[in-house]
């Protein structure tokens, strides 16, 4: 038998989950219907495992899974389970990656295929293990992937010159092309980046870095 702390908002919703946990012997000791009220609820029950949705009074964004990441921060090897209808990429990284990903799973609602497979989600992540829908994992490395495998090959040429200090000129008498096209190639590389918003007078700098960084 589990002891589970149980956090949705969703009245109906977490009653239909404690009545389905406990058909199958586990016990919940606390139904949350917010974030503090998960935090509360953990500090004084000591559960064997939390399962929390993502988004939760007061704001309806991140708040569950918030809570989460920062109860595993003081409670390393609290297993918890993430149950949602979304994937917030930010906090569910930090989770993930929490204490070497032991004990931790993250499920989408609507991809949990039946009762038996999520109750045996809820055990291996209670035991320890580590559970990931994967259209998690589909959009985690989506966005973990590294930013200049978008450049084509010309747009690194562009960066790897700029980043040898070389102005637009240099850059194009190096590659035979118009400084028009150098800047053409530039703007596509901020764009490219998620720079194209940043201030004009740092973007060079922070495209060169990005570069750097991705050489080994």
């Amino acid at each position: 038998m589990l002891r589970i702390v149980l956090a949705e908002d969703s009245v109906l919703l977490r009653e239909g989950l404690i009545g389905l946990l406990e058909r199958f012997g586990h016990q919940v000791v606390a139904g949350a219907g917010s974030a503090d009220e998960l935090t509360e609820a953990v500090t004084a029950h000591t559960p064997d495992i939390v399962v929390t949705d993502v988004r939760m009074p007061p704001g309806f964004t991140d708040e569950g899974l918030r809570a989460a990441v920062a109860l595993r921060e003081t409670r390393p090897h609290l297993p918890v389970l993430v149950l949602s209808q979304y994937v917030q990429r930010a906090y569910a990284e930090e989770l993930l990656d929490s204490c070497d990903g032991r004990g931790v799973g993250y499920l989408l609602k609507e991809r949990v295929g039946n009762v038996e497979e999520f109750v045996d989600a809820l055990q291996r992540v209670a035991d320890g293990g580590t559970v990931v829908d994967p259209e998690v994992v589909r959009q985690l490395l989506r966005h973990r992937r590294d930013p200049l495998s978008r450049l084509t090959a010309r747009e690194q040429e562009v960066l790897a010159l700029m980043a040898e200090g070389r102005s637009n000129a240099s850059v194009a008498e190096a590659l035979s092309v118009s400084e028009g096209t150098v800047s053409k190639h530039f703007g596509s590389i901020l764009t490219k980046l998620d720079l194209s918003l940043t201030d004009a007078t740092n973007r060079r700098v922070l495209a060169v870095l990005a570069y750097l960084r991705d050489r080994p």
